[in-house]
């Protein structure tokens, strides 16, 4: 361990301890996470895997997101919509993915609840990058003691009382800021990590959806 919250891999970079050097969690971390996206798909597939992480670690559902990707059509939320009783049965004999009822149950209603926030907003993501956080809530410099103080801020608490007014299932505030930290519309790569400050640069190059 580096410094606290901080871990030094074979390769000589220094990043966030939480993927604890395991290869497929550490290119997750190098690659994917934090950075911004727009692709509805894409925000659609994370909101419902962290839905399912819900009691699980993410590293369970990263392991399967390729079987969870071929049950729900990619994460088409078009084609997820029309999902019926014969995909949730066919999901529930599914040993590729989690196989939890409830959750399920609430991708498909979830999938519904996007097709009406497109139609709103003209896309999940100008919806979504509409409650990107100002600054104001979050400190100039993360470090690991403020990161694991925060699962939840004021924004991921107002998206998570908007979606669950809107209908959506499974979207606490937790939920909803694990998804706002994996989409990139918050930077938590603490100090000290090599990949805080590319994906800073990422995010003020990074162009905002409009509705």
């Amino acid at each position: 361990m580096a410094e606290k919250g901080l871990i030094t891999g074979d390769d000589g970079l220094t990043r966030c301890a939480w993927h604890s050097n395991l290869e497929d969690y550490r290119r997750y971390h190098d690659e994917e996470w934090g950075r911004p996206v727009a692709d509805d798909r894409r925000l659609f597939e994370k909101i419902c895997l962290e839905g399912f992480q819900s009691g699980l670690s993410w590293l369970t559902i990263l392991r399967k997101r390729e079987a969870f990707r071929a049950a729900f059509a990619g994460f088409d939320f078009d084609k997820v919509a029309e999902f019926g009783e014969e995909d949730i049965e066919r999901c529930l004999a599914d040993p590729g993915i989690v196989r939890h009822r409830g959750k399920i149950v609430s991708t498909i209603n979830n999938a519904r609840r996007a097709r009406e926030l497109r139609d709103e907003f003209a896309s999940l993501a100008a919806y979504f990058w509409s409650h990107e956080p100002d600054g104001s809530e979050r400190p100039k410099v993360m470090d690991y003691d403020t990161l694991i103080a925060n699962p939840t801020t004021a924004t991921s608490a107002r998206i998570s009382k908007d979606l669950k007014k809107r209908g959506w299932t499974f979207v606490g505030p937790t939920t909803v800021y694990a998804f706002m930290q994996a989409m990139g519309l918050v930077n938590d790569h603490i100090e000290g990590c090599f990949c805080r400050a590319s994906v800073e640069e990422m995010r003020r190059q990074f162009a905002r959806p409009r509705a």
